[in-house]
């Protein structure tokens, strides 16, 4: 035999052989038991390795629970819950500093009780709405009464903007039923001016709201999420999602879907509603929040909106007033059951990513912004494209056992790397006692940089983290303007809780306000750029949602031990463009757009 034909010999056998171990093997693994995921679990080679220890170099940084010594009283729903979709979704919050005087006063959404009660029984429930005014010394007065602000009924999600640019911010709240709008008069008191401004005479089960100037004409649109056409059944027969059996009624599955809305500003304090025309309605999904923000880095907001048991949807800005869905392009048409939304450049490479809370078992999304890398292969159209790698950097698996909910990035330790909160909450009945609904501890996540991800690092973030509740909002700001920021956390059915930020700002940090000129005077959709040494952030006022909630309009950067801003950038929505020199640090400050000079805010830390 020749040479080559040994050869041909050997490699024909060692082929065969080769197939035959092949499809002996795939026999035996056919024939053993396969180990399913079922939530709270360890399951073998799915669930098992996901306990990450905490890293030895954690921040010192604890929150503490300071929510009665600051005088804050809420408790979310009353009475017993009726099984129905709407009572178990929650509420929202948002930090608004109504009466400009420096300090961030909060506005806390509520839900009168179940939605068996009758009119009368609403209007008597002691769950309603909130506002507590901060009192500059760390703590607040609740102010609801003599605000004129007396919403009560099903509230859920709420926006705040100064809509007429007379320089007090305005509320919307939307609910299950009928949404309210409320004008700020600029003397400590709110009108409700719902129907005056176009807002009225919409029915549904309204839910994340945000504000936006789409067109960048100076005056702020609204984007309103509509979540199911839900209806009372007359029976509630078990209904399964995702292999876990619960009442049909509070089962999304079981109702269609809700549109959204855009309102457009007229600038006359009246708004017309255009979301069909501009192609954002939507009509196919069940929309829980909303995001705006500039994706693609060219000046104009996108609209990213995340869908529960449906396809979140990526909006692109055409400048024109339409919008084109690029959501299958984009690589983020996430079909999970999404609830919140945080937008950040967590790695501080120049471009917006996404972080998408989901429900149980489905992992949260965390969508890197490919902008910058594409851009830079040859022969590639600068398209937005993202990535999933929410496992890569440490936040997928952990999540499984989690319902999550509203959710931000910040930096709490102001290392000048972006964080993450997110708050927990099951929407799964108790066994035992189907009139509660499962509770969750929050997780946080401390950012390591690109190479290693997020660590989380809950248990060594103080007691008031350990517990378990049934969260779903969450707004983010520094309310006692000490230099790290603070959270308050709806629960669903529970008491809200205030976590004040302890030992964040024993690293530099800077807060910067934007007063927009011929942009709208709240600078939303401004984008700022600080660089210290080496290290580059961004920043895009209003660009997160959480869940049914907003954060502060304050902008907060960490500085770690930078000893100054070299350079600070602002890209205004009127297209106007600022620079500033040699900032000094641990201070806040407000800008102008137009003005070339800065204002030191007072700081009573200082």
């Amino acid at each position: 035999m020749s040479v080559s034909r040994r050869k041909r010999s050997i490699f024909v056998t060692s082929l065969i052989a080769t197939v035959f171990a092949l499809v002996l093997a795939l026999f035996f693994f056919r024939k053993q038991k396969v180990n399913l995921y079922s939530p709270g679990e360890t399951v073998k080679g799915v669930t098992a390795e996901l306990y990450k220890p905490v890293p030895k170099n954690h921040p010192d940084v604890v929150f503490t629970d300071i929510t009665k010594r600051a005088g804050i009283n809420f408790t979310h729903f009353y009475g017993k819950r009726s099984t129905q979709l709407p009572e178990d979704m929650g509420s929202g919050a948002a930090w608004i500093d109504y009466d400009q005087d420096g300090f961030d006063d909060l506005l806390v959404v509520n839900e009168a009780g179940p939605l068996t009660m009758t009119p009368e029984e609403v209007k008597k429930s002691p769950a309603y709405t909130r506002l507590y005014h901060n009192n500059g010394n760390g703590t607040f007065t609740d102010v609801t009464t003599q605000s004129g602000i007396n919403f009560h009924g099903c509230g859920m999600g709420v926006a705040v903007g100064d809509v007429d640019n007379d320089g007090y911010p305005d509320i919307f709240i939307s609910a299950y039923g009928k949404n309210v709008y409320y004008h700020n008069n600029g003397n400590g008191t709110f009108a409700d001016e719902t129907s005056k401004a176009g807002f009225g005479g919409k029915e549904g089960f309204w839910t994340g709201a945000s504000w936006a100037d789409y067109d960048r004409d100076g005056f702020l649109d609204l984007y309103v999420c509509g979540y199911v056409k839900y209806s009372q059944l007359d029976k509630q027969p078990v209904s399964t999602r995702d292999n876990n059996e619960e009442p049909a009624g509070i089962n999304p599955l079981s109702f269609p879907p809700q549109r959204n809305l855009l309102y457009h500003n007229n600038r006359n304090g009246t708004f017309t509603e255009v979301a069909i025309p501009a192609g954002v309605a939507d009509p196919k999904g069940k929309s829980l929040s909303a995001s705006w923000c500039d994706f693609n880095n060219d000046g104009w907001p996108d609209l990213y909106v995340a869908n529960d048991v449906s396809d979140n949807v990526l909006y692109l800005n055409n400048g024109d007033g339409t919008f084109n869905e690029i959501s299958h392009l984009a690589h983020v048409a996430d079909y999970r059951g999404a609830m919140g939304l945080a937008v950040g450049d967590w790695d501080n490479d120049g471009d917006m990513d996404l972080f998408v809370t989901h429900w149980l078992a489905e992992e949260n999304g965390f969508y890197i912004n490919k902008l910058n890398t594409i851009g830079k292969i040859p022969g590639t159209l600068h398209a937005l494209q993202f990535q999933d790698e929410a496992e890569k950097y440490g936040l997928g698996q952990v999540s499984l056992d989690d319902v999550a909910w509203g959710t931000s990035f910040f930096d709490y330790d102001n290392d000048t790397r972006l964080d993450l909160l997110v708050i927990n909450g099951s929407t799964n009945q108790q066994e035992d006692h189907p009139e509660y609904l499962v509770p969750m501890k929050d997780r946080l996540f401390w950012n390591e940089g690109p190479e290693k991800g997020f660590a989380e690092v809950t248990p060594v973030s103080g007691e008031a983290l350990s517990y378990e509740n049934v969260g779903r909002g969450a707004a983010f700001g520094d309310y006692d303007n000490d230099g790290d920021v603070d959270v308050f956390i709806v629960n669903n059915c529970g008491e809200g809780v205030l976590l004040r930020n302890d030992g964040g700002n024993k690293n530099n940090w800077l807060e910067l306000k934007l007063v927009g000129t011929k942009s709208n005077r709240s600078a939303i959709g401004a984008r700022i750029r600080i660089v210290s040494g080496k290290v580059s952030q961004i920043r895009e006022v209003n660009n997160q949602s959480s869940y049914l909630s907003q954060n502060s309009l304050t902008q907060h950067f960490g500085l770690a031990k930078y000893t100054k801003v070299d350079t600070l950038k602002i890209q205004w929505p009127s297209g106007l463009n600022q620079q500033f020199l040699n900032i000094p640090i641990n201070e806040r400050i407000e800008i102008t757009e137009g003005v070339n000079r800065i204002k030191n805010l007072k700081n009573l830390h200082n």
